[in-house]
């Protein structure tokens, strides 16, 4: 197994860069589930916050890619349990896709619930907010 960094899933999924695309590309179908890739969380939520802020993506583009992530044999998604159930809230709701990771990661922690300054993140996805 070996580890993936954000930056080798960034330039499989965006196919931008002509130097680096193509290596990225090249290792992850080298891959198998006997060996598989190892994707931290940290990885998944710096994925959504480069395709959101520097290519625009849409909910529904994160939402399969993460969705295509979380299913495929070759990679091994750290806490996939509390990433599928984050990027459910996030596909349910407004809230961003780091808040439904916190608020699910907390929950699956056993907390009674997570705290907040963030009005957004309380009322998107449940946090409570302190007053």
């Amino acid at each position: 197994m070996i580890g993936l960094d954000t930056n080798v899933l960034v330039r499989y999924v965006a196919q931008d860069d002509p130097g680096q695309s193509p290596k990225a590309t090249r290792l992850i179908e080298s891959l198998s589930a006997e060996a598989p890739g190892y994707v931290t969380v940290v990885s998944i939520v710096e994925l959504v916050w480069v395709m959101t802020v520097c290519y625009g993506s849409t909910r529904n583009e994160i939402r399969e890619v993460l969705e295509t992530l979380l299913r495929t044999k070759e990679l091994l998604v750290a806490d996939a349990a509390t990433v599928w159930n984050a990027l459910r809230m996030y596909g349910e709701g407004k809230a961003d896709f780091a808040d439904c990771l916190i608020e699910r990661s907390s929950n699956a922690a056993g907390c009674d619930h997570t705290a907040t300054f963030d009005c957004g993140a309380a009322k998107a996805c449940g946090m409570k907010l302190i007053e």
